[in-house]
């Protein structure tokens, strides 16, 4: 009759038995790598948001923008959560430095060729100055995700070299 409502439950075994929410990795956030993608999760935020505010719709480059800054700020989320919980280890078999490495070199790449039509299509003579405003701010934060990007290729690269240790890829390591 277990698993019926109503019915007390006991459980037997140690305290420690029981599955427990991974802890949180506080020395990945201290870590250039953490901060960077705090800092690539903010900037793709603001440039996705500030171009959704206009009339993006109406210029098709700004399909473009959108694709990458809303697709890289979803990755970014992923590989953040899975780093800060440590899933990492659970999946000890897949080169994590690696994949982080061609993720960020991909990353910047996109993001050069986002900020650059973002860029060309900022219209200062547009008729609606809020649009150019949020158009202009979109670059500028285009250009600092792209900065944010390359300085985290750089990082990964090192890391995946093994020429520095950080806390998001020693641990990784630490099972191969």
């Amino acid at each position: 009759m277990a698993g019926l409502p109503g019915t007390a439950r006991t459980r037997s075994g140690s305290p420690g038995s029981a599955a427990a929410l991974p802890a949180l990795d506080g020395a990945f956030l201290r870590s250039p790598l953490g901060g960077l993608m705090v800092a690539q999760f903010v900037l793709g935020l603001l440039v996705w948001a500030l171009i959704a505010d206009t009339t993006y719709h109406l210029h098709a480059a700004y399909g473009w923008v959108m694709f990458v800054s809303i697709f890289f700020w979803i990755v970014t989320l992923l590989f953040f959560v899975t780093y800060l919980l440590q899933l990492q280890l659970k999946f000890y078999v897949i080169p994590w430095p690696l994949v982080l490495m061609i993720f960020n070199a991909a990353a910047t790449v996109l993001y050069v060729t986002a900020f650059v039509t973002c860029v060309a299509a900022v219209q200062p003579t547009s008729w609606r100055q809020w649009d150019y405003n949020r158009r202009a701010a979109a670059s500028f934060f285009a250009c600092l995700a792209m900065i944010a990007y390359g300085a985290s290729t750089f990082f990964s690269f090192r890391a995946w070299k093994g020429l520095g240790s950080n806390a998001a890829t020693s641990q990784v390591s630490d099972h191969a």
